[in-house]
């Protein structure tokens, strides 16, 4: 149920970070805003520092309807997270954006107390992976219809502003989420390795694949899915990285799917990753107000 340009009116206004480095600018059919700023801080850990407390997150699966009308009269938004099934190296988990972006996501719910959805545990996957032990992916507009059709539901619900988080870096991927369309509500998607945390990182510019941020973030969220005597390095160049986010480039066998320097992850640099991401993130998408239709 995609609609049209006369009965379904607003597409989706895309509240990007900036487009990695190597891989175009998703098209978006709103206004977009970058989101770059400066570093807040905000730190919920659990006692013993590993990982950080989700806190009461509102998870409408969890919720009665009158639970979620009333957390909907207090705030109209909801985050969706949208992840992937995916190798990200023979040392981490093929769920890994979704666990980054699942988590994220029930720290925001917590936080300022907004809805969050279930999280969509599929995404387009680079076309060059398929085949992969596990890996399961769906079509672009597979992913489009889905969202368009589940944010179609909730905006009849009462829902006035959809936040789409994802940890996923393929250009399709990004197209799918950046054009969802709705009759009035806002949408939001954030690509949340599209903060700037170059100057967090010590053998990469940028964050890669399955690489030192991956990594590093898994073993603060969850190391006990981590396996680091199984890490492979595996850098290319930006040229190489910008083709391979477009599907052009099949990885090396030996690479096990992974790309940039995962030796070199440790938990605090997962833990300054993570603070960073949801610092920004918190600041410019729930503190700052809406930008102006």
């Amino acid at each position: 149920m995609l609609g049209t340009a006369g009965d379904r009116a607003h597409k989706a206004s895309a509240i990007t970070t900036p487009p990695r480095s190597g891989s175009s600018q998703p098209r978006h059919c709103g206004r977009t805003t970058r989101l770059a700023v400066s570093l807040m801080t905000h730190q919920y850990t659990t006692g013993d520092g590993a990982g950080p407390a989700t806190g009461n997150a509102l998870r409408i699966k969890d919720m009665r309807p009158d639970e979620i009308a009333a957390a909907l009269r207090e705030d109209p938004r909801l985050i969706l997270p949208v992840g992937t099934c995916e190798q990200h190296g023979p040392h981490l988990p093929l769920g890994t954006a979704t666990i980054i972006v699942d988590r994220l996501a029930d720290d925001l719910s917590a936080e300022f107390a907004v809805l969050r959805a279930p999280t969509i545990e599929y995404g387009v996957n680079v076309s060059a992976e398929r085949g992969l032990t596990g890996n399961a992916s769906l079509r672009k507009k597979t992913l489009h219809r889905t969202l368009n059709d589940l944010v179609d539901t909730w905006e009849e619900g009462g829902v006035r502003e959809f936040i789409l988080l994802t940890a996923h870096g393929h250009d399709p991927h990004q197209e799918a989420l950046a054009t969802v369309i709705t009759a009035e509500a806002r949408v939001r998607v954030v690509d949340v390795f599209g903060v700037p945390v170059g100057d967090l990182l010590e053998g990469q510019m940028e964050p890669m694949h399955g690489d030192e941020a991956d990594t590093s973030l898994m073993l603060y969220l969850a190391p006990e899915l981590v396996r680091m005597d199984l890490v492979r390095d595996n850098m290319m160049s930006r040229e190489a990285l910008r083709r391979y986010r477009r599907g052009q480039l099949r990885l090396p066998a030996d690479s096990g799917s992974s790309i940039g320097r995962p030796s070199l992850a440790t938990a605090e640099k997962g833990r300054a990753l993570y603070e960073r991401i949801r610092s920004r993130i918190s600041d410019r998408i729930f503190l700052a107000p809406s930008p102006a239709d």
